[in-house]
């Protein structure tokens, strides 16, 4: 059997910053990977790239929203202008989980319709394995990678309602595309859906009169400032068959990049979404037992958001802690 080899992390790091799609490729497998050895080499390489300052640039973007809304089809208008503005693009999608497989059923995702000879944008699939939140464990390790490769990274979830509101403890900013006439928006507003998005994007504008009203119905009842304060959710009509709005679209995602890059909220930003990632992961671990050992919830999160560690490094540091104090109880 052919033996297993790790790529140099140190190197891996340096290729990945440079947007080597071959490096790319190998550190997104090598984060998927479960083998104790692959753990141990993603981890340093990971934190060769957060030490280096490689994943602290770039935007990072959840594009949200009911299935058939149009998301792949949005994604793919937007990723047109913003190469056209001269942005390199990543994109995470992820899709349902093959019940066989584990592995994600739409492949990689060509009907994005992104050109495959462009060295500009880079698609990858992966599957949300069934986790509650939409989002797979990978999710955010994989964004760092793509922040350090990309000026914007995309991370479009799998339709899945409520469970989608996981994609705002990920991203800078968060865009929902809404269906018309469909009634589900209505439906997330009750379920408190729409308290998570920066961006409405009322898809399929062509409906004519139906996505006018629903246009009319999410503009009035989102008519606030955003629950993070300082921003007024936009409402915007689309269309990504067309073309029409994207531009208008884009640009209301590079304004709230730049609000929060102004209020110096990016950095902090990023680091609760680490620690809100590792305290997720401890706690299907060790459950609250173990959660409650090491200080409670809010200790925990307090002392992750403070400290400036890589974050396979943090996520280790915790977990051995609470190893030591299972190890206790059975002396």
């Amino acid at each position: 059997m052919k033996p297993h080899t790790l790529p140099d992390p140190a190197e891996l790091a340096v290729s990945v910053s440079r947007g080597e799609r071959a490096a790319l490729a190998t550190a997104l497998n090598l984060l998927d990977d479960r083998r104790s050895e692959s753990r141990q080499c993603a981890a340093v390489f990971l934190a060769r790239l957060q030490h280096d300052g490689s994943s602290a640039g770039g935007r990072l973007i959840g594009i949200t929203g009911p299935p058939g809304a149009g998301k792949s089809s949005l994604t793919a208008a937007l990723i047109s202008v913003w190469r056209q503005r001269g942005l390199r693009v990543g994109v995470l999608a992820v899709d349902p989980s093959s019940p066989m497989s584990g592995g994600a059923l739409l492949g990689d995702r060509l009907r994005m319709k992104t050109s495959s000879d462009d060295d500009g944008v880079f698609v990858r699939s992966l599957a949300c394995r069934g986790e509650f939140g939409g989002l797979s464990a990978e999710v955010w390790p994989m964004s760092l990678v793509m922040l350090a490769a990309f000026d914007v990274t995309v991370i479009e979830t799998v339709g899945v309602g409520q469970r989608e509101i996981d994609i705002s403890r990920m991203c800078d900013t968060t865009c929902y595309v809404a269906q018309p006439g469909s009634g589900d928006s209505v439906q997330f507003l009750k379920a408190g859906i729409l308290e998570v998005p920066h961006i409405i994007a009322v898809n399929k504008e062509d409906m004519g009169a139906v996505a006018r009203r629903t246009l009319s119905e999410l503009g009035a009842a989102m008519n606030r400032e955003h629950p993070d304060g300082h921003w007024q959710v936009s409402v915007l009509s689309v269309s990504a068959t067309r073309g029409s709005g994207i531009t208008a679209l884009a640009d209301a995602m590079e304004q709230h990049h730049d609000l929060l890059l102004s209020r110096n909220a990016l950095g902090p930003r990023r680091q609760r979404y680490q620690a809100q990632w590792i305290l997720k992961r401890l706690l299907e671990e060790f459950g609250s037992f173990g959660i409650e050992r090491l200080g409670g919830e809010q200790a925990v999160f307090s002392r992750l958001e403070t400290q400036n560690l890589a974050l396979f490094e943090q996520y280790e540091q915790f977990r051995q802690r609470a190893v030591g104090f299972y190890n206790d109880t059975q002396h």
